[in-house]
Formats: C-alpha cells, structure tokens, sequence
C-alpha cells in the first residue's frame, strides 16, 4: 500500500506519519511505501520498516500535484491548509492554499485516468454558520462566516462531486478544535484552546483573548490521528452518499477548560492564564459553532475522549513524559 499525506509537516501530519510508521499497516493491509508532501520537505520519521520519501512541493501548481499523485497512491490524506487566522487576514494565501490546492490535487486524480484512491480530507467545523440549532448534525446548512470556513465547505462539496461522479472514493472529516496542540502557536484563531492548557503545564504565561463563556468543541491530536485512520478504512457502503462527517468531541467552555486544568495541575498553574481581549479573535469564534450531534460517526466507530480533564491528561502523557511544570 501506498500512502501520501499532504501537509505532512504539521502537527497532525507528523503524528500520522509517526502512528503509520509504527503500525506498518492500514486497515489491515502493510505498507510499503509512505510519502510525506509540504510546501517545505517535511521530516521523515526514523526506523521506518518501508520506504519513505519526503516531497517540497506547492500542489497549488497543477504541475507539482500531477506529481504527487504520479505513484497513484492507495490512500491520500489531505491535510494541508491556511489555518482560520492566516486565512482571514490574508484572502489569497487561504483561497491559494485552501481551494486552489485542494483543487489541483482532485484534478491530478482525476486525470490519472483508471485510478480512484481513497481521499481523505481533513475539514472543519467552521463550514457551519449562525443560526444555529441546538447540536448541528452532518446534514446542517453550510453557511460559513469566515473565509477559512467558505474555502473548507468549497472543498467539501467538491469532494462530494468528484466522489459522486467516481473520480475518488472520498470522506470528509470535520475536525474539532484540536487540543492540546504541542509546539509553537501558528495564526489559528483557535489556538488560545491549547495555549491556555500548553504554557501553563510548561511553566510559562497564557494569553486568553475571549470570554470565559466561549463554548467549543474539542479533541486531542491523538484523537484526530484516530479520525483520519479510521476514515481510511470504512468502505463507501458503511458511509453512503453524505460524506462529510461531524467528528465526536468534548462540549465545554473556556472556564470549564480552566476548571478541569486547575484540577489536574493546581491553582499555581492555572494562576498563569492571563486574560487580554482581542477583538479579531472574539469576533472569529463567535461565527463558530459548538455544540454538535456526531451520532453518525459515532455509529460508524469514530472515537473521541469524553472529558476535558481525558484531553489534558492525553497531552500530559503524550507530550510532556507525564511531567508537569511546577
């Protein structure tokens, strides 16, 4: 089997790649080849049983996607993306990225002729839009209020289509807010979710730039490498003809992400939040939904945590050695 994972340079990316690595194996067949694409060469990960390569490529160029796809890939996981504060204050780099290079890619399948990968693309909540009703199901009206969300729903509905006419065999994965991000912060509207657990587990000040009121939706990386392996094994039967999918997660607010903190690390660390408004931000997330009804993916296997207290501990675990700051 044949792996390629776009955006391979990111924090799920990497993930992934590290959880394929270590497994040797999707849905049960083993891996001989695995092929890790960013617009910079991603890192591979050490001790890999079978080949792996690494790609600098812009698949926004029609070219550099033909390519990427040249090795007809089994499975493709397309991750890469302009996260929702970049892609707001800059328009062309998020419709470049976003749509344009999401595009390129489809089309490169699609002129390989006899060839139909399984095409797994990572979306977002942030396709929905106000109003909202209690809990969002799968079938809820794409209404965006953000660019990020406009370029992510266009990309759904072209994966709809592509799958439709049986140029792929497509899934969308509409992924929660994931937290706790390790790492440095990027331009994600979202990432005070994860600064204000991350920095104080670390020792270090977080800057909390809403209300203590915001409610999301959240799950941990683990989680969403879980999400993305799990899609890749369903078949087209068990997902039907609505193939974009709410993934499950945790419902709470930000004061309740400070709760489950100040339970599991003290009131030392949680005392390092600092709380500084920021208009951009606030207005961002407010267009945001939060609360949703993932029953069809439940029902289909997908696995999430079902605590934020679950999250934090899975990132103390998994990031920090089980050690936290004093």
């Amino acid at each position: 089997m044949h792996i390629l994972i776009t955006g391979a340079a990111g924090m799920i990316g990497r993930k992934l790649a590290a959880r394929l690595v270590g497994e040797g194996a999707l849905s049960g067949r083993p891996i001989d080849r695995l092929t890790l694409l960013d617009i910079s060469a991603p890192p591979a990960p050490e001790a890999a049983a079978f080949r792996v390569g690494a790609v600098a490529a812009d698949i926004a160029d029609a070219q550099a996607a033909r390519a990427a796809v040249a090795g007809r890939p089994d499975v493709i996981f397309h991750l890469a993306a302009v996260v929702s504060g970049e892609a707001e204050l800059d328009f062309d780099k998020g419709v470049r990225v976003n749509v344009d290079g999401s595009r390129a890619l489809l089309e490169a399948v699609r002129a390989a002729g006899d060839y139909r990968p399984r095409f797994v693309f990572a979306s977002s909540l942030a396709v929905f839009g106000a109003p909202f009703p209690e809990a969002i199901p799968d079938d809820f009206a794409l209404t965006p209020l953000t660019s990020y969300g406009t370029q992510k729903a266009m990309v759904e509905l072209l994966l709809a289509d592509y799958s439709r006419r049986g140029f792929l065999d497509g899934v969308g994965i509409r992924l929660p807010s994931i937290v706790v991000r390790p790492g440095r912060p990027n331009q994600a509207a979202s990432g005070f979710f994860s600064a204000i657990i991350r920095e104080p587990l670390a020792g270090r000040e977080a800057v909390l730039p809403v209300d203590d009121g915001v409610l999301h939706w959240h799950a941990s990386p683990r989680a969403a490498v879980g999400f993305l392996l799990h899609a890749a094994g369903l078949t087209r039967e068990q997902i039907g003809p609505r193939i974009n999918l709410v993934m499950p997660g945790v419902c709470c607010t930000v004061a309740e992400q400070i709760a489950a903190l100040r339970r599991i690390a003290g009131d030392k660390v949680a005392g390092r939040i600092r709380r500084e408004p920021d208009p951009l931000t606030a207005r961002i997330v407010a267009g945001w939904p939060s609360r949703f009804d993932p029953r069809r993916a439940l029902a289909l296997g997908f696995k999430a945590e079902t605590s934020f207290d679950e999250i934090i501990r899975v990132h103390i675990e998994d990031e920090l050695g089980g050690q936290i700051a004093s």
